[in-house]
C-alpha cells in the first residue's frame, strides 16, 4: 500500500473515530454540563456507566488487539505508550479535575457538544486552550 493512500485511510479511520466518539457522547447527554456537574455532585450515576463501558472497551481492545492481530489494520506494528508521571503531570491533572469540576466541562464533550448548537462552551474551550497555551509556553 503505497503511502498517500496509507495517509487517506488514517486520516478516515481517525475521522470515523472522531464521530463515533462524538456521536456516543451526544447520545449519553455527556455533552451537557448539567449533566455532567450533576454526575461530579453524586446526584446522577449515569455517567458511571458511560465511562464505566468506555475503560471496558479500552482495556479489552488494549489486550486483546495485539493477541489476535499480527499487526495492526493501518500500521507496521503496536505500539507501547508509556506514560511519565512526575509533578508537571500531577498538577496538570489537578488543574484539569478542578476546572471540569467548576464548569462541568471536558475538552471532548464540549467539542461534541459544539454540534448541538451550545456555543457558550466557546468560552469553556477559550479558557482550555488559554490554559494549554501557558503550560506550553511555561515547558519551554
Amino acid at each position: 500500500m503505497s503511502a498517500p493512500h496509507k495517509t487517506l485511510l488514517r486520516a478516515l479511520a481517525t475521522l470515523v473515530a472522531g464521530a463515533l466518539f462524538g456521536f456516543g457522547l451526544s447520545v449519553s447527554t455527556m455533552v451537557r454540563p448539567e449533566v455532567v456537574l450533576g454526575f461530579l455532585l453524586f446526584q446522577d450515576f449515569g455517567l458511571m456507566l458511560v465511562m464505566g463501558g468506555a475503560v471496558l472497551v479500552v482495556l479489552l481492545a488494549y489486550q486483546l488487539a495485539p493477541r489476535l492481530l499480527q499487526r495492526p489494520l493501518l500500521d507496521d506494528h503496536f505500539h507501547t505508550h508509556p506514560s511519565v508521571w512526575n509533578r508537571d503531570t500531577a498538577v496538570g491533572a489537578a488543574l484539569f479535575g478542578v476546572g471540569w469540576g467548576l464548569c462541568g466541562v471536558c475538552p471532548g464533550p464540549a467539542i461534541a457538544a459544539l454540534g448541538t448548537g451550545n456555543f457558550d462552551l466557546l468560552w469553556a474551550l477559550g479558557g482550555i486552550a488559554l490554559g494549554a497555551l501557558v503550560q506550553g509556553l511555561r515547558a519551554q
